[in-house]
């Protein structure tokens, strides 16, 4: 670290939101912005680099970003070797990048938010699901995290497309009631899910998702429906595979292991959901610990980020506090947000 390299540059982009943090080397924070989701499998490389960058420069300001002494980027939908090395390439040339970065998975953020211990389960559960497990020598166990291709259910998305897959059965007679259903047409406006699930089809509603009826599923589960009570449990039972998979994976099983859940679905501390997961880590993973993570995962990649950078000590401390918490932020993050 040369005298002029006193900034640190630290990005956490998910499918809902990405956080950019400014510090020093002695750990303050000098700008935090907030924009749109940039994870390059929803956006697409070249929109979530152009998102990136242009929080970035907000966050810079008129500092010379020859300044840097390190970056680090972690952003949801990095998940193949291909695709990072796929956003290397497309940020080489922006002026912030010329300097010392990384660029990586958002579970390596989520994880170092909610925990250091050299063994350690992080499972993110916001728009989508994934998870990463790490060993003490340096051994990291993690999914190739591309939808139903590569086995995965769960997060936002996944359950607000139950929401909209039980109530259309519901409605026409092929699964039983649900007031999912009510629920969903309350919502969304719409004179029935048939009218709906048209209008999504020929582009008469916008089609970005199901991810933000999610909430749905647990006000329906609290209200005693038998179908919504299910969603959650599935959801839950996800949780605990991810975290059994990592464990069995890295050899752990015998070993007192934090299971770090972070996301917007665990950040809302649904109490059946938590329910369903404590039993199945009890059941599977008895060594496991679930601990929530209600700091933003952005935090976690200003402590790598620093550590990266050679920074003391006290100025991960101070990093660590000043970031514990996003509520500067007016409007409150979405159940979804990653």
């Amino acid at each position: 670290m040369t005298a002029a390299s006193d900034l640190v540059l630290a990005v956490d982009g998910g499918g809902s939101k990405t956080d950019v943090v400014l510090l020093d080397t002695a750990g303050a924070v000098l700008a935090w912005e907030r924009g749109p989701g940039s994870s390059p499998q929803l956006e697409g490389l070249a929109e979530s680099v152009r998102i990136i960058d242009a929080l970035v420069r907000a966050a810079l300001g008129d500092r010379d970003p020859a300044r840097l002494a390190q970056a680090g980027l972690y952003l949801s939908g990095l998940d193949l070797a291909e695709e990072i090395d796929a956003f290397r390439t497309a940020i080489a040339g922006m002026p912030w990048a010329q300097g010392p970065h990384v660029a990586e998975n958002d579970l390596h953020a989520l994880l170092r938010a909610g925990t250091d211990a050299p063994d350690a389960v992080a499972v993110i559960c916001g728009t989508g699901m994934n998870a990463i497990g790490v060993r003490g020598d340096g051994a990291v166990a993690r999914f190739p995290a591309l939808g139903p291709l590569s086995g995965d259910w769960g997060g936002g998305t996944e359950l607000g497309g139950a929401v909209v897959w039980h109530a259309a059965r519901a409605e026409d007679g092929r699964g039983p009631e649900t007031a999912l259903r009510s629920l969903l047409l309350e919502t969304v406006g719409a004179p029935s899910v048939n009218a709906l699930i048209e209008d999504v089809h020929l582009g008469r509603r916008a089609d970005d998702g199901f991810a933000t009826l999610a909430p749905l599923v647990f006000e329906a589960a609290h209200a005693g429906d038998a179908i919504a009570r299910a969603v959650v449990q599935r959801q839950a039972e996800e949780v605990v595979a991810y975290a059994r998979a990592c464990v069995t994976g890295l050899g752990l099983q015998r070993t007192s292991i934090p299971v770090v859940f972070g996301g917007g679905v665990a950040r809302a501390r649904d109490p059946l959901l938590l329910h369903g997961i404590t039993r199945g880590l009890e059941e599977h993973v008895p060594d496991a610990r679930l601990e929530i993570v209600d700091a933003p995962p952005v935090r976690g990649a200003a402590l790598l980020a620093l550590a990266d950078a050679g920074a003391a000590d006290a100025a991960v401390r101070r990093a660590e506090e000043a970031l514990a918490s996003d509520l500067r932020f007016s409007s409150p993050v979405p159940l979804t947000a990653r």
